[in-house]
């Protein structure tokens, strides 16, 4: 292993963990109770982002399987911002059209919380 491909992993795993402890800071010690609409559908959404982006990236691994390790010299750049426009595509996606479960997350909570 040379040191770019700990590089990227490196990134790859920092930017994992930004996500899902960013995520994880917003939903624990929180009274959603006292959130108004806004917030808890912004929740919802942050959460079906986070879930597209990760159905996105195990679909990027499935093409990927095929491709030769190492054989680019810029594919720690690459894949730094492929993550990065994975991110975009699946905040983008959710606040477009979306799966849809933002939405009966909210509507959950809403009941759950008696809003």
């Amino acid at each position: 292993m040379d040191i770019s491909s700990g590089v990227s992993s490196a990134y790859s795993s920092y930017f994992a963990s930004q996500a899902s402890s960013k995520l994880d800071s917003r939903i624990q010690n929180r009274d959603y109770g006292q959130s108004s609409d806004e917030e808890l559908l912004s929740a919802c959404k942050e959460f079906e982002s986070y879930f597209l982006e990760q159905i996105f990236k195990e679909m990027q691994k499935t093409v990927d399987v095929f491709k030769e390790e190492g054989s680019d010299p810029n594919e720690n750049l690459v894949e730094f911002f492929r993550g990065n426009a994975i991110q975009d595509l699946a905040a983008t996606s959710t606040e477009t059209q979306g799966l849809g479960l933002a939405q009966m997350l909210f509507e959950q909570m809403k009941r759950n919380y008696n809003l």
